[in-house]
This record gives C-alpha cells, sequence and structure tokens, in this order.
C-alpha cells in the first residue's frame, strides 16, 4: 500500500509569486507540488507519529490561476481519481485588482443530514464550496475570493460529534477507569487532536474548498477549551485535572501544526524556533515542550500574524493564547508581547487598516458595558466579598470579550483614534474589526465622541459558519442589543468606576441569527461588505438535505461602507 494523504492539501500563505500548500501524509515521505512548469519538493516532519509537509512554490506569476498537482514518493495522490471537483488552483494576489476577503467563525463538523441541518443548520462554508465548483465549472471566477479568514473556533474539541465520541471510546477502551480519567466527551491527547482536524477537514466539498482557496487562521477557545483562559482562577482550577497538561499541550501543539505553521511565510517560518526544531527531527517532544512553555509563559511566543491585500493592511490578532489574568486589576487582552506588536502595527499609510479578531471589539452596547461592570467587580469595585460571585457569573455568561479588558480597550481605541487623525502616518479611508464567535451577524459604526474623523471605523461579525443559536439564546442576544438594555448596564458600569469610551458607536445591521459567510471587498479607497447565507426555512432546508441538492446561497445583508 502507497503512502498516500491523510488530510489535506490546504492551500495557506499566498504572495504575488509564493504560494504554500500544506498536507498531511499517512506516512513519512517527500511531498512534492507542481504547478504549471513550477515544482516544489519537501520532506515531511513528524510528531506523535504523524506527518506533515508544507511545500513552498515560488516564481508564480502575479494574479494568474494554475492548476496544481500533488504526489508522494513521487506517486500521484491530488487530485483524486475520479474527482467530481473542478481542478484546484493556486491563485498568486493581484495587488492591483479588488481584494475579496471572505471571512467567519465556529463552524461544527455534520454529515449534512435532516437532522443535523435542524440543530446546526447550513454548513455555509460546505454551501459556498459546492457554489464555487459550479462556478469554475461554467467558467465563471471573476468574483473569487482572494483569501479566506477562518477567525476561529474551527475545531470543537469539548463540543464533539457522534463520530468522534466514537473514536474516543475506541481508542479509551481498556484505559483504567479513574477518578480523573479525561472527560470521555472532550480531546485530550495529539492523536484525539489529529482525528478531531481530520473529520472537521475532510468533508469532500470542504476539503476542495480549503485546497484551492488561500486560507488563513486563527484560534479561539472552543480550539482548547470553552473559556479558555477566561481569567486567572480559570486557569488555576482547570489546572487541578491532571488530564490539563496533555490537553493544553496537544491542543496548541495541533493548532501550531494544523493551523498556525501555514499562515507564515517561509521566512518567517525558515525563522520560527518551533518550525527549526521540528525540522530537526525534535517530534513530538519538542512539540509538547513548546507549547507548554507557550501556555507557561504567554510572553514566550506570538500567535499574531499580518498580512497584505492591495493597498491594504490586514493583521490577525491572537486574543486568547497571549492573554494575561494573572491579576484582576491590571489584565490584559494580549499580553506585552502582544499589546506592543499590535501598537506597532496600527498605522496609517494604508487604504484599509483591517483588524482580524476571533472575539468582537464593538460589541451591542448592553454586552458591552455589562462586561466592563463585570470585570470591574471581579477587581474589587464592590468590595470583596462580591468578587466570587463576579467570576462565577463571568463564567456563567462568557463574559470576556475586549469589553472586560478595558485597560485593553482604552488602548487600542487610542491607536485607533490616532490612526484615524492622522498622527500614525496618511489616515486610511477605514479601520475595520473583523470578529465572530458570538454566533450571530451584524455591523456596527463608529465614531470618536466630541470630533470628527475622515476614516471609517466599523465593526463587521460573521458568526456562526454552521453551529446557529437555539432560539432561547436568540431571544437573550436580541434583548441584549436594545437600546434600552445599553442605557441599563452602562449606568451599571458607571456605579463600578467604569469610564465612557471614547468611541461611540451603533448597531447598523442585524442581528443576524443565520449561519452565514461574509465578503469584505476593498477596491482602492473603497470598501464593501456583503453577508450571505441559506434562508432560515427549515424544513426547506431539511428538504434539501434529503434530497442531496445543493444548499441554496443568498444575500443577507450588504453595506457600503466607504467611497
Amino acid at each position: 500500500m502507497g503512502n498516500g494523504l491523510r488530510l489535506g492539501p490546504i492551500l495557506r500563505h499566498v504572495t504575488e509569486t509564493t504560494a504554500t500548500v500544506w498536507v498531511e501524509t499517512e506516512g513519512p515521505g517527500t511531498v512534492t507540488v507542481t504547478a504549471g512548469n513550477r515544482t516544489a519538493s519537501a520532506d515531511t516532519f513528524s510528531a506523535h507519529g504523524h506527518h506533515y509537509a508544507l511545500c513552498d512554490l515560488t516564481g508564480l506569476v502575479p494574479g494568474r490561476a494554475v492548476e496544481y498537482r500533488v504526489s508522494v514518493d513521487g506517486v500521484p495522490v491530488w487530485p483524486e481519481e475520479g474527482s467530481p471537483y473542478p481542478p484546484s488552483l493556486l491563485r498568486p494576489l493581484d495587488h492591483s485588482a479588488p481584494q475579496r476577503l471572505l471571512f467567519g467563525s465556529c463552524r461544527t463538523p455534520t454529515d449534512h443530514g435532516p437532522a443535523a441541518v435542524a440543530r446546526y443548520g447550513t454548513d455555509m462554508l460546505r454551501a459556498y464550496a459546492l457554489r464555487l465548483a459550479e462556478a469554475r465549472r461554467g467558467g465563471g471566477t471573476a468574483a473569487e475570493p482572494t483569501a479566506l479568514l477562518l477567525i476561529g473556533d474551527q475545531v470543537y474539541a469539548d463540543e464533539i460529534q457522534q463520530p468522534m465520541r466514537e473514536y474516543l471510546a475506541a481508542r479509551r477502551a481498556g484505559t483504567p477507569a479513574e477518578q480523573h480519567r479525561p472527560p470521555d466527551d472532550e480531546v485530550v491527547f495529539f492523536d484525539e487532536y489529529a482525528e478531531l482536524y481530520r473529520q472537521s477537514w475532510s468533508d469532500p466539498d470542504v476539503r476542495w474548498l480549503l485546497s484551492t482557496v488561500p486560507t488563513l487562521m486563527l484560534f479561539d477557545d472552543h480550539d482548547i477549551r470553552d473559556d479558555w483562559n477566561t481569567s486567572g482562577s480559570w486557569r488555576s482550577d482547570i489546572a487541578e485535572n491532571p488530564w490539563w497538561r496533555p490537553r493544553i499541550t496537544s491542543g496548541l501543539g495541533s493548532y501550531w501544526v494544523y493551523q498556525h505553521a501555514g499562515n507564515l511565510s517561509p521566512e518567517q517560518r525558515a525563522a520560527d524556533p518551533v518550525w527549526r526544531a521540528l525540522r530537526d527531527g525534535g517530534g513530538g517532544a519538542a512539540l509538547d515542550e513548546f507549547a507548554w512553555q507557550a501556555h507557561r509563559e504567554p510572553d514566550s511566543y506570538r500567535w499574531s500574524h499580518a498580512h497584505t491585500f492591495g493597498g491594504s493592511r490586514v493583521l490577525m490578532v491572537d486574543t486568547r493564547c497571549g492573554r494575561d489574568v494573572a491579576d484582576d486589576r491590571a489584565r490584559s487582552m494580549l499580553g506585552p508581547v502582544g499589546e506592543r506588536w499590535l501598537d506597532e502595527s496600527l498605522t496609517g499609510d494604508v487604504d484599509h487598516l483591517v483588524v482580524a479578531s476571533t472575539l468582537p471589539f464593538l460589541l451591542p452596547k448592553g454586552v458591552h458595558y455589562l462586561e466592563a461592570w463585570n470585570e470591574a467587580v471581579c477587581a474589587g469595585a464592590w468590595g470583596g466579598r462580591l468578587r466570587g460571585p463576579g467570576e462565577k457569573l463571568r463564567r456563567q455568561l462568557d463574559l470576556e470579550h475586549w469589553a472586560a479588558f478595558q485597560r485593553s480597550f482604552t488602548a487600542v481605541t487610542e491607536a485607533v483614534l490616532e490612526v484615524a487623525d492622522g498622527r500614525r502616518g496618511a489616515p486610511p479611508a477605514s479601520v475595520l474589526f473583523l470578529g465572530g464567535d458570538v454566533h450571530f451577524s451584524y455591523l456596527a459604526r463608529a465614531r470618536a465622541r466630541g470630533r470628527a474623523a475622515g476614516t471609517v471605523i466599523a465593526q463587521l461579525v460573521c458568526s456562526p459558519i454552521c453551529n446557529w443559536l437555539p432560539p432561547a439564546m436568540r431571544r437573550m442576544t436580541w434583548l441584549a442589543g436594545r437600546a434600552v438594555t445599553g442605557l441599563g448596564c452602562r449606568a451599571l458600569a458607571t456605579l463600578a468606576g467604569v469610564r465612557t469610551p471614547a468611541l461611540d458607536w451603533r448597531l447598523v445591521g442585524g442581528p443576524w441569527y443565520d449561519n452565514a459567510l461574509a465578503t469584505l471587498v476593498l477596491d482602492g479607497r473603497t470598501a464593501a461588505v456583503r453577508w450571505e447565507h441559506s434562508p432560515v426555512v427549515r424544513t426547506a432546508l431539511r428538504a434539501a438535505a434529503r434530497s442531496g441538492l445543493r444548499p441554496p446561497v443568498r444575500e443577507l445583508a450588504a453595506h457600503r461602507l466607504t467611497g
């Protein structure tokens, strides 16, 4: 039996002349990617018995799409024989063309059957893939995405589906039923994470999409565990579990391999100490050592990354692993290293400055002030006896977004206003925050209090891709977005000593609760955004699932942001 692909290929970091293709193979070997007259080969590296390669093609022509093929040890493995899909393409960036950035977060893999559709809704990543494949068969490629930004919860390590439950049960069969055995319904070890990624990304339609659209990624809490790094006490409590060390090392290590390595340019990867250790044969031991250090010392590694698309800069900001939550009175969303990197990256001299953070920077007003109030209470603003109940409420309601890190929120707000005022270079046409996590989508427009600025500031949220909220949660989030709720929570926060932010904002679109994908189009100084969904008619969706038809994709909302 030959050495084939276990997962991939996935098209990752792309520039005007380079493209990186990631694969996981069934065994050690040499992977070769061929695109036209360009070829790149790489030997696999190994971690915990799994084998990976990243092939970097160079010398590509900006904007010119070219078919590519993959072989392992000289044997063709992609495209698969008899594949019904159009050829996978490499499309280097063309900075002179409009940039179309597809983005979204929170995807639960399903079997797309009627029961799954009724519970989770249509998988918009799959629906988009089917539409793109159909368009390519018809020769239409003009409006294809420049890149896909997956900004959080690419996998759910703590909310697994039935196939993953069955895998864990079989893998752990015969393990002594100790008092503190790993949770039966959560992944813990590297092999389990590897299987979780395989199940999440091996859906044939999604696999083809990832093979042909450049993809950049960021983790959020469910990639590791719900409420990950919410607070110092959360970190202390979770560490009491004997399975936590293998869980966090496996979660961070697998994230580096499956998601983060492909975010890096070939030059950045060559300088990365994790890459060097793996290429030198350090294997699972080196990966575990790195991951444990990244958990224990968040400042030891920077997960955030920056990219250029046309005349615009996109910052992909880690808001999870780099957090400093040791002291409730001095919390930092980013930690010192992350704060410094983001502050240095928030500059003008671009058409648009895009800040992609898994967590929305601007929440509906009621939620924002509730989280700010809760942070103050947990820090002792209303006395020591309320800090414990405040922490309990923080965990129950997931009060852990930017608003719950007021020092960080204020610092980023001030930097953005300096960008808009032209104090950090020529002001961009817009500063746009991208976010996910909250399982509903919306558009918020913001302005500086007390002064005018020509730069548009807005929050664009697209969530979920496939994991819609139950009706009761929808009603709660709708209430949180009402103006009267915002006024009440603002009064509460003021009583706890929270200052009024220098930005004022309001929702001008949404909330929308359908599964969705959004497309941000940047064309010179013009910016526009469009959300797409499968209309929420559950009987129709179930009928489509039974018949095997392509789920309909329709425009949910569209807004011109600048120009």
